[in-house]
């Protein structure tokens, strides 16, 4: 099963070498020791959100699912394993038929989250869990970051829509889940194919300023496009001089032009200026389009402008100078022995340098105020409390190998929206501050 099911067009290949050799070598050794079927619990989370940011954004789940369910080992794996001796001929027969058989449970995709929070939880051998490690934190470590700089920028355009259009940015493969995890943290559209493809977002595009360069004259190249693509298309008016270029857009598209955009100077001035010039010529319907290396920042600065839609690229496929959510995937329990009944201890890293964890199976829940407005994400092992039925964050995603939870992308878009507005109003301030909810742990019974 893959994102097909849901009538979207992809195929989604074999997942089992996006992972780090360590890994195959501790299934050798863990194989050889007799502990490789422990019963074992791992979890994601993060120690602490990018400085200055308010709250994390879970993004990627339906990726995780894809990839989990497609980790095989194919001949041509195996044999490329083989050839250069990174396992045994012991663990080969063992990766072959490798098919993961556990439990995963984790945030809903779309959720936010806070440092500690259990974004995921892996359960099953030791094994089968160990090696997922790789692939499942670079996909949440991605797109999460991306999501949270797309929440970010879509909260400070208020009901302005946002284009995704950083392809051309990042890695042709990148580039597609940028977009993705862009669309779940509130952008309307991207610019690029792929993703419309992959995903069923809606794509946009009509001319750069190589089209208008094309041409013997501005007028020439306007005309080229209103002919193929009608008037309601957009014009791009900064390869020359902006007020004559959306002169002569408004004469040749008339004044139901679509719209017009900016792609360079000081952004604020041109676009009052645009508007102006706009009304005076009768195009009162004709919207601006602005880009430019845009931010968040950027784009509250343009609150008060009369811009219509903000075009991003840069910035957003880089996590708005945070690339990753430096999500972590940790052992926290495991069986005393392979027997299938054998109870789970917690165990836990201890180090200095802050890189210590909390060991035990997790619940996470969500205490509200008496506004119902969320103030505190709480975490802890053993049973929940009764004060926190209801409030519970972790859901099933997968339950005995299958996988129970795909979901279409526009819920996952709609589940950040109503996420984002169930936190207190400071989450969406932009001026550095601390997570807007405290993480609380609480220890009830053993933690196993």
């Amino acid at each position: 099963m893959n994102t097909a099911d849901l009538g979207l067009p992809v195929d989604v290949p074999s997942t089992a070498l996006f992972t780090d050799q360590y890994e195959l070598t501790m299934l050798r050794a863990a194989l050889k020791a007799g502990t490789a079927g422990r019963r074992s619990v791992f979890e994601v989370f993060t120690r602490r959100l990018p400085d200055g940011r308010r709250y994390g954004v879970v993004a990627g789940t339906g990726r995780v699912l894809d990839a989990v369910e497609n980790f095989r080992f194919g001949p041509d794996m195996i044999r490329f394993l083989r050839t250069n001796d990174i396992v045994d001929e012991e663990t080969l027969d063992w990766l072959a038929g490798y098919r993961f058989s556990g439990d995963i449970w984790g945030y809903p995709e779309g959720e936010v989250y806070f440092p500690g929070s259990p974004i995921m939880r892996v359960e099953g051998s030791f094994a089968e869990c160990v090696l997922l490690e790789t692939v499942i934190l670079s996909i949440l470590n991605h797109d999460s970051a991306i999501a949270a700089a797309a929440s970010r920028m879509s909260s400070a355009a208020g009901d302005r829509p946002l284009i995704e259009m950083g392809a051309r940015r990042t890695h042709e493969l990148a580039a597609v889940a940028a977009s993705r995890a862009a669309y779940v943290g509130g952008f309307t559209s991207t610019s690029d194919l792929a993703a419309g493809f992959r995903y069923g977002i809606p794509t946009v595009g009509t001319s750069a300023h190589a089209f208008t360069l094309l041409h013997d004259s501005e007028r020439d190249a306007f005309r080229a496009q209103v002919d193929s693509l009608g008037g309601g298309t957009t014009l791009l008016v900064d390869t020359y001089d902006v007020a004559e270029a959306v002169r002569t857009a408004v004469e040749v598209a008339g004044p139901e032009l679509g719209a017009v955009r900016i792609d360079s100077g000081d952004l604020l001035l041109v676009a009052h200026r645009v508007r102006q010039q706009l009304d005076e010529l009768g195009a009162t319907g004709t919207k601006i389009i602005v880009t430019s290396d845009l931010d968040e920042y950027a784009i509250a600065s343009l609150a008060a402008a009369p811009v219509d839609a903000y075009g991003v690229g840069t910035q957003l496929v880089t996590g708005s100078g945070h690339p990753t959510a430096s999500m972590v995937y940790k052992l926290v329990a495991r069986a005393e022995s392979a027997g299938p009944e054998a109870p789970l201890v917690p165990v836990a890293k201890r180090s200095t340098g802050g890189k210590t964890s909390i060991g035990g199976r997790k619940w996470a829940a969500r205490r509200l105020d008496e506004y119902g407005v969320a103030e505190a994400e709480v975490i802890g092992t053993g049973d929940l409390p009764e004060e926190l039925a209801g409030r519970e964050l972790l859901v099933p995603l997968v339950s005995g190998g299958e996988v129970i939870a795909r979901e279409p992308l526009d819920v996952v878009r709609e589940r950040h929206a109503a996420a984002r507005a169930g936190l207190p109003l400071s989450a969406t301030q932009l001026s550095r501050g601390e997570p807007v909810l405290p993480t609380e742990y609480v220890h009830v019974g053993s933690g196993g």
